[in-house]
């Protein structure tokens, strides 16, 4: 075994190979972008190392996490005799291994020349189809051109789906279903293909519709033994962005799993593959109509997709469920693949063969990312202000963050990964649904609370899984995946002009009030003095609304949410009968007030306090949110409240109608400002440009997505601000459009244009997560 090894990566799995490295007693060596120098796997580790240009700070990838040179520099700098790459950045990159073994360090994976082959989709695809591995039908050209993938389209038939043969995980997929999209389709691709791998080579295959992504774990050593872990099911994706795996897969049935187990291991071998890999099948779904059901005897089509040469994110899944029966008897033991990893590279043997291997259980993992559901997923970013990471039997949480941490679009958007096991599916389920509900982040605007939805989902819940379950269903049963709590219900259904008109004010408030009642009154008992040394408190001070010789008046609390309209919530004073009476109150608790929001009905309500919560109590019910204040210098609204309940998170800000009538005056009606922060890849127009209502304008990418911002209506392009490789920030200033004169349709402002980005139908932007 190693002494010393290097982790040359970040987050998550950093934090998750140094702790196996400290369990086996070996010493741990990070590396750092100036972004990351305070980041948990810094701390973690034994010793850490900076990277990134000695002159000057930038903390973008291609200077710091994707330089070989600093890397290995690193290594020799602290006697390291490993590296250990994670999953993304080099960690599939055969030149970086290959400069591994020139400077007389392991690289903790595959051979490089099984890095190269496996990571040329074509080349792959031929190699595995040579050792009787079935494949989709598709291009047969090591490097086709636009003509001949049309030609081999057109062969196949549609749909088809177009692939950068360098790639991985998703990032430049096509879904291409009418023939004349797919030359602007292919233009696409091979730009992110070029942008993301430096090659710009496509290959194309035939769509499978309803299809399943069900990958499986290999595990080979250098003494010609290959095994297989069984598969992980990892259907439920957005975009080719995989949310939740579980293993095993309730679609197999023996003879399926036998069989994908074993073209697996053919696969590896064809390649010459030692260490820990994966393998990724394409399986044909079944109708809906039709239960999935694990008992359907034969085999089932599948076909190879392609195989990601390193340890896979969803791994912990295959690490909970699979067991490794004892030789002696004994209780079965659960595997560490990356100790594997170690010991494989170490030049051990393998210590097991597949007959030992079985499942024993069910595991599931949910990847909770910086990301919005609310706002068509666009990355977020800010400073964790709270972290509570749930805990529980059967609950395991892989995280790369921890309170303070700092969130930008420089990486990959994850976060954690919060992974349940159960002795059968339902358990595991009803595990990880809770232990999402029990995972607080404020500062952040994360998935997490989408994903505890999804795995309520009644398709999900049933095993009746596809890839494009997720997005069928948000555009057809939104309600599903929405919050309760979420503003945007609330406008969406009950706006607050609507509120006014409500006849019935016995009728508990909607989930989406409590959220806003809750900020009130937060806010509301910052309003209350602190006491003197003395412990008196100048009544007249007080939020009381106390007057003389009549009711407590109104005290009026203005709030917005982004990319929502502001509301008012009016807080009365019940007890307010004396001006002498607030004043002992104890410390974070509100009396009992009068409550609404605009003009609508009327409720009693009281709020305490205790720590980092705040227990709401409305006519009688009590809800429980976590509660944050961004305070943070520079805030131009000032401080931010943050709440967050069963794995959701809301900002909610002070609204100034004075102030926001002057910015508005003052902003341009038809600007198109960023929905997120990023950076610009491409701008496809020009000042003066004539454009039309969903031109393409510019691409902005960030945290791996890409995001197309188009025009809002027909008009004329009087400003660009925009330029190709500029970084610009949430709400930054992109491009003026004027409406055209005749026929102009009503502008696009303020939070409105964020709508800017087109609909996902129109144009997909391409994402990878592996």
């Amino acid at each position: 075994m190693f002494d010393t090894v290097l982790v040359a990566n970040r987050g998550e799995i950093a934090l998750r190979v140094i702790r196996t490295l400290r369990r086996l007693g070996v010493r741990s060596v990070a590396v750092f972008s100036d972004a990351d120098a305070d980041a948990p796997h810094v701390r973690e580790a034994d010793v850490a190392v900076r990277l990134g240009p000695a002159d000057r700070s930038d903390s973008s990838a291609a200077e710091t996490y994707l330089r070989t040179d600093q890397i290995l520099a690193a290594a020799r700098r602290t006697g390291a005799q490993a590296v250990h790459p994670g999953y993304g950045f080099l960690a599939e990159n055969a030149g970086f291994a290959r400069a591994c073994a020139d400077a007389g360090l392991v690289f903790i994976g595959p051979p490089p020349g099984a890095v190269e082959l496996m990571g040329d989709k074509i080349n792959a695809k031929e190699a595995v189809r040579a050792a009787g591995v079935p494949v989709v039908p598709g291009s047969q050209a090591t490097a086709p051109t636009d003509d001949e993938l049309v030609v081999a389209a057109d062969e196949i038939g549609y749909p088809v789906l177009l692939k950068p043969s360098a790639g991985g995980g998703g990032k430049g997929m096509r879904l291409v279903r009418d023939r004349a999209d797919l030359p602007t389709e292919i233009a696409a691709a091979r730009r992110v293909a070029r942008t993301a791998f430096g090659d710009d080579t496509l290959l194309l295959e035939r769509w499978v519709d309803r299809p399943r992504h069900i990958e499986v774990q290999v595990l080979a050593d250098a003494h010609g033994t290959t095994v297989h872990l069984g598969e992980r099911e990892c259907s439920l994706q957005r975009r080719h962005q995989k949310l939740i795996e579980e293993a095993p897969s309730v679609l197999l049935n023996a003879e399926t799993r036998a069989a994908m187990g074993a073209a697996a291991v053919r696969a590896a071998e064809s390649c010459g593959y030692t260490g820990a890999g994966t393998v990724e099948f394409i399986v044909p779904g079944v109708d809906p109509d039709s239960p999935a059901s694990a008992s359907t005897e034969g085999v089932r089509d599948f076909f190879f997709m392609e195989m990601n040469t390193r340890l896979q994110v969803e791994h912990p899944v295959t690490e909970l469920a699979i067991a490794v029966a004892d030789p002696a008897g004994g209780r079965p033991r659960r595997l560490d693949l990356v100790e594997w990893q170690l010991r494989i590279a170490a030049g051990e043997r393998l210590t097991f063969g597949q007959s030992d291997i079985s499942f024993l259980g069910h595991a599931i993992e949910a990847r909770i990312c910086a990301e919005d559901p609310e706002r068509d997923f666009l990355p977020t970013g800010g400073r964790i202000l709270v972290l509570d990471e749930p805990q529980g039997e059967g609950v395991r949480v892989d995280s790369g963050v921890a309170p303070g941490t700092v969130i930008t679009s420089a990486y990959d958007p994850m976060l954690a990964k919060v992974i349940a096991y159960g002795p059968d599916r339902p358990t595991a389920l009803r595990r990880l649904r809770a232990a999402l509900a029990d995972t607080r982040i404020l500062g952040v605007t994360t998935n997490t609370g989408f994903l505890r939805r999804l795995l309520a989902h009644p398709e999900v819940v049933a095993g009746r899984l596809d890839t494009g379950l997720v997005e069928q269903t948000a555009r057809q049963q939104p309600a599903l995946l929405a919050s309760p709590h979420s503003p945007h219900s609330l406008h969406a259904t009950d706006a607050p002009h609507a509120t006014a008109d409500a006849t019935d004010a016995e009728d508990a408030p909607a989930s989406a009030h409590l959220l806003y009642y809750a900020a009130a009154l937060a806010r509301h008992a910052d309003l209350t003095p602190t006491t003197d040394p003395g412990g008196w408190t100048d009544p007249f001070s007080l939020p009381s609304g106390w007057r003389l010789g009549g009711a407590p008046a109104w005290t009026t609390h203005r709030l917005r949410t982004p990319g929502q309209d502001p509301v008012s919530v009016r807080i009365r004073s019940i007890t307010a009968g004396n001006v002498t009476d607030p004043t002992d109150i104890p410390a974070n608790v509100t009396l009992e007030v009068e409550i609404g929001l605009g003009s609508g009905p009327v409720h009693r309500a009281r709020a305490v306090r205790t720590g980092d919560r705040l227990h709401l109590t409305v006519d009688g019910l009590q809800t429980t949110f976590a509660l944050a204040v961004d305070d943070s210098p520079g805030l131009a609204a000032g401080p931010v409240t943050w709440l967050g309940i069963e794995g959701d998170a809301w900002p909610l800000h002070t609204y100034d109608p004075v102030g926001e009538s002057a910015t508005a005056a003052a902003a341009h009606h038809d600007a198109l400002t960023a929905p997120m922060p990023g950076t610009v890849t491409v701008v496809k127009t020009t000042a003066g440009e004539t454009v039309h209502k969903g031109q393409p304008l510019l691409v902005l990418e960030a945290m791996k997505m890409e995001h197309v911002i188009a025009a809002p209506h027909d008009g004329v392009v009087s400003e660009l601000r925009a330029t190709a490789g500029a970084t610009v920030a949430m709400e930054e200033l992109l491009v003026v459009v004027t409406p055209a004169e005749d026929g102009a349709e009503p502008a696009v402002s303020g939070e409105a244009s964020a709508t800017g980005v087109t609909d996902p139908t129109d144009a997909s932007p391409a994402e990878v997560r592996s």
